[in-house]
């Protein structure tokens, strides 16, 4: 793995929860943030959302603190989506919050926001954009009018396009303090790398937000993570891979097979952005659990909100991410920081871990004792409950003298029966192993 870009990520790999945020005028709508391209709709039949774009409930303090309630260590939000609309002041597009009815710098209020309250700061910028004049239109694979015949024959400039683009990434590096994470989207069958001068835009990016990291979109994209897997990465691979809506079976690693930084970013609900009519949300279960299932394999978790028109998150986001948040308060030491454990997956759950310390992540309870898979009983210090810091009790009775190589533990008195566990959602254990026998990331 790239020594710089292993360095470049380390707060990454630490922070292991984030939180996305997609919203713009598709939040008016409310069919999704790809509504122009999946209705084909032309920038006419958009226009009406830019001008009834009000969002009187903007207050990105209140996301950034539900962000962090939730355990979550950074945030990042659609500076641009694919349809244009910049919720930044750019100076080179009309297109722009500060032309509607919000009348401000929106990203401004939400990166001073992030600064303020002690969470790293991200932005979103789209590479592609409908509403530019020198975008490809017909025949491209997503633009909303690559089915109109009356783009058939226009002539573009495809390099002013580009430098357009590189100009606005600019205001972006320079003109909102320290950015954490810039995360581009997205490179497309021959629209890739070169084809958005990646090596000249990152290095714009380098001189001015060196410590940023990057995802590797420019560069990668849904069947291909590109260079960043190589041992030669190219300037524009990214600092981490992206997958979406998809936990890598078993992690992600460069070709000599050593762990490469990832992020899985997946949706609430079923849509980035903001839909009305959208009310199958995951489990603060479920997600609780897929954030150590990405920690178990040496990855990320970014789970993203999309606030309505108003500027409000959907009060079942809040509720499910308030819920996240009471468990990572008491649990939280086993997800920040870690990473693979060294021990095989056990059946009943999963294990994280940290140096010598095991996290067990336990989804189901025992019949009877807990075999705390691939530890045997001379390995063993201790185990405590994290969430209360209290002793886990040991297991071993006359039905586990057959299995003298495995510890067991107990969730209750006697270690013969069968126990609910403490907590249903994820009853985490903190095991010592004796100085010298755990094993690092």
């Amino acid at each position: 793995m790239n020594q710089e870009i292993w360095q470049r990520t380390e707060w990454f790999r630490e922070a292991r929860f984030g939180m996305f945020i997609h919203w713009g005028l598709y939040a008016i709508p409310a069919r999704g943030e790809w509504v122009r391209s999946h209705e084909e709709l032309s920038i006419q039949d958009y226009e009406p959302y830019f001008h009834q774009f009000d969002p009187v409930d903007y207050n990105p303090r209140e996301w950034i603190r539900l962000a962090k309630a939730a355990g979550m260590k950074y945030a990042v939000m659609t500076a641009k989506h694919h349809d244009g609309f910049c919720l930044f002041d750019s100076a080179y597009s009309d297109y722009k919050c500060t032309n509607t009815r919000a009348g401000r710098d929106l990203v401004r209020e939400f990166v001073d926001a992030c600064h303020e309250e002690g969470i790293r700061a991200g932005l979103y910028f789209s590479i592609i954009d409908w509403h530019h004049p020198d975008y490809p239109k017909y025949g491209d694979l997503f633009h909303p009018m690559r089915n109109n015949e009356a783009f058939k024959d226009e002539k573009i400039d495809f390099d002013r396009y580009l430098d357009f683009m590189h100009n606005q990434v600019r205001e972006l590096v320079t003109n909102y303090g320290t950015l954490d994470i810039l995360w581009f989207d997205f490179a497309y069958g021959e629209m890739t790398g070169e084809k958005w001068r990646a090596t000249e835009l990152i290095n714009m990016v380098r001189q001015h937000q060196p410590q940023v990291i990057i995802d590797n979109r420019l560069e990668g994209n849904g069947d291909k993570h590109g260079s960043i897997l190589t041992l030669e990465p190219s300037v524009y691979s990214g600092d981490f891979v992206s997958p979406e809506q998809l936990l890598p079976p078993s992690g992600v690693l460069d070709v000599a097979g050593n762990p490469v930084p990832w992020e899985l970013c997946a949706t609430m609900n079923n849509h980035w952005g903001y839909c009305n009519f959208d009310h199958e949300y995951k489990s603060a279960k479920m997600i609780v659990r897929k954030l150590v299932e990405c920690v178990s394999k040496g990855g990320n978790l970014i789970m993203n909100v999309g606030p309505d028109a108003r500027g409000n998150i959907p009060k079942e986001s809040v509720a499910i991410l308030q819920e996240i948040g009471r468990w990572m308060q008491l649990n939280g030491e086993s997800v920040y920081g870690c990473g693979v454990s060294s021990l095989p997956k056990p059946e009943w759950g999963r294990y994280t871990q940290r140096g010598d310390t095991i996290y067990a992540h336990v989804y189901e309870p025992p019949l009877g004792a807990l075999p705390l898979t691939g530890i045997a009983p001379d390995q063993l210090e201790s185990v405590l409950y994290v969430a209360d810091g209290s002793q886990v009790r040991p297991g071993y009775g006359w039905n586990t003298a057959l299995y003298k190589d495995v510890s067991f533990v107990s969730f209750g008195q006697d270690p013969v029966f069968t126990y609910p566990l403490p907590d249903p959602v994820d009853t985490v254990l903190r095991i010592q192993l004796k100085k010298g026998l755990g094993g690092d990331e």
